[in-house]
């Protein structure tokens, strides 16, 4: 038998840790990890937050991020170890036998330089052939992947592309080389549905097509399951479980393994209709120095202690929306009522009591709150600011708080970098409560964590809404999501709103063109369902 292109036994990785206020410590990333992958075979990485899936992914180019070091276990690559190999066979391996290709797209292009000089950048480099046939190799590649004009998009530069569009260009950058294993690192998970079933699709047949060979590292089992071949479930660095990818779906041996297939599960039973604390009424907006408008005509409600899901890919207006809602984009026209009351169209125009009924909680936590402050310190500045608590009274009610997010004693004194990302989200939510809103805008608040904390969160909102009777504006491209916690459903486009109503009718059939391609787009726990999707478009594309 041929001998594996990758063969990984007892890999160790280690990292010193610089908590705040104690000595540097040394702590252990992997322990003792075995994987194996055969040529032209897909190897899905998938677990948590902190499980070490791109960790050991990046080991395979004997390559360690962050200060990083491989301190155990052997790495053969084509029948080579490489884990000790010195600088030299690393260049020479890196980009030509194996490359990489990152979650974010827009951070690893160099926007000063055409697409196409980076693309074939690494194919010069390493001398595989000359610029004429590099270039030739890419434009076949962007035709591969489904890129639009493939002769003349190398012409472009990153800003001139679409997100979805830079990933694809990405990806023709690992392929260019003709390498024999490819790192795809989460590389759908910052993209809407629509946009991530392209680029799935365009890198599942650029596999096919190639024959190489792919560690596909995700935190999504259903995104996983189209491409992948083998799966392996990490967890805290140690491998759970590992198996074909139809057992690891359908017969899962071990509980946490379960759990991750379970995690899409939630139900929220829709609530009936009621009278609304919100009405946004013919709403038009254009951003400063622009001459079209972002949002146009719309209109929703939301009543008291229901959650509104505002839905679509990103450029749509969701976020736009909120702003407008908040007074951060004073519209054109249109208006808003908030609790019987017309609202400000800006900031500046609205009463304290405005501000604090209406909060938000922003996608990315880390940068939602200041790092030099304590949890406390975070959760208790509403609390000063709108009821003047002080000192022990203050103390006790951010507390109370923490006892409502389940996070309990001894995170008050914390600092944001002693928190995962769960808690730090979890944070943000007790600090919009702090100021008692009657609604709470959430911006993507989970599309930054992995399913099981995000299943958390999700759990916690539904369960604090009962619990306060506060009402949700919930903005999200995760139709999953918007299934589990929603009562009423937007759906936007291009900056209006083409379906609306109750999430009973939203979801049932007949759908506008638009919202049937969204709800098409929601990848689902089987295999083969990419190629169903990908078919069934063709046929409607054949018909048109």
């Amino acid at each position: 038998m041929a001998e594996p292109l990758l063969q990984i036994r007892g890999l160790v990785i280690e990292a010193t840790s610089y908590p705040p206020g104690e000595p540097p410590r040394e702590v252990t990333l992997v322990h003792g990890v075995d994987l194996t992958l055969e040529r032209g075979r897909v190897l899905g990485l998938i677990g948590e937050s902190g499980a070490g899936k791109s960790t050991i992914g990046l080991s395979a180019m004997a390559y360690g991020r962050g200060g990083v070091r491989l301190t155990g276990g052997t790495i053969h690559l084509n029948g080579r170890e490489i884990r000790l190999a010195d600088a030299r066979t690393l260049r020479a391996l890196r980009g030509r036998e194996v490359t990489y290709v990152s979650q974010s797209a827009a951070a690893s292009f160099n926007p000063a330089r055409q697409i196409m000089e980076q693309v074939i950048e690494t194919c010069l480099n390493h001398g595989l052939c000359g610029k004429a046939e590099a270039e030739a190799r890419a434009v076949g590649l962007f035709r591969k992947l489904g890129l639009p004009n493939p002769e003349t998009i190398g012409l472009r530069y990153p800003h001139q592309v679409s997100g979805g569009q830079l990933q694809r260009c990405m990806t023709a950058m690992a392929l260019c080389p003709k390498p024999d294993l490819v790192i795809f690192d989460e590389p759908t998970t910052a993209l809407d549905v629509t946009t991530q079933i392209d680029v799935l699709a365009a890198i599942k047949e650029a596999i096919r097509d190639t024959g190489v060979a792919a560690l596909y590292i995700t935190h999504d089992l259903a995104v996983v399951a189209q491409v992948a071949d083998e799966i392996m479930v990490l967890r805290h660095g140690r491998m759970v479980e590992l198996g074909e990818t139809g057992q690891i779906i359908h017969a899962p041996r071990e509980d946490y393994t379960r759990a991750l297939v379970s995690v899409r599960g939630l139900e929220h039973e829709e609530k009936p209709p009621a009278p609304p604390v919100l009405q946004v009424q013919n709403l038009t907006a254009r951003y400063r120095g622009t001459n079209f408008d972002v949002l146009k005509n719309v209109s929703v409600e939301l009543p008291a202690g229901q959650t509104l899901a505002v839905v679509g890919e990103s450029g749509s207006g969701k976020s736009t929306l909120a702003r407008a809602i908040t007074g951060l984009l004073p519209p054109s026209q249109g208006r808003i009522t908030f609790a019987g009351r017309q609202l400000s169209a800006d900031l500046a125009g609205r009463t304290k009591d405005d501000l604090r009924e209406i909060q938000m909680i922003y996608q990315m936590a880390d940068t939602a709150m200041n790092p030099r402050q304590t949890v406390g310190t975070i959760i208790g500045r509403p609390l000063e600011f709108y009821f003047g608590l002080r000192g022990a009274e203050r103390d006790r009610r951010v507390q109370e708080l923490l006892d409502q997010i389940e996070m309990g004693k001894g995170f008050a004194q914390r600092y944001p970098a002693e928190l995962s990302g769960g808690q730090k989200q979890r944070v943000c939510i007790a600090r919009a409560l702090a100021a008692k809103p009657r609604l709470i805008i959430c911006d993507e608040v989970t599309s930054a964590l992995d399913p099981l904390v995000a299943d958390g969160i999700l759990k916690l909102l539904l369960a604090l809404q009962a619990e306060a009777g506060v009402a949700y504006l919930f903005i999200t491209h995760d139709l999953a999501t918007v299934k589990a916690i929603s009562d009423k459903i937007a759906v936007m486009f291009k900056g209006a709103v083409v379906r609306y109503g109750q999430k009973s009718d939203v979801l049932t059939p007949p759908f506008d063109d638009y919202t049937d391609l969204l709800l098409s787009s929601v990848p689902e726990m089987e295999q083969g369902w990419l190629e169903q999707v990908i078919a069934h478009r063709k046929m409607e594309s054949a018909g048109n």
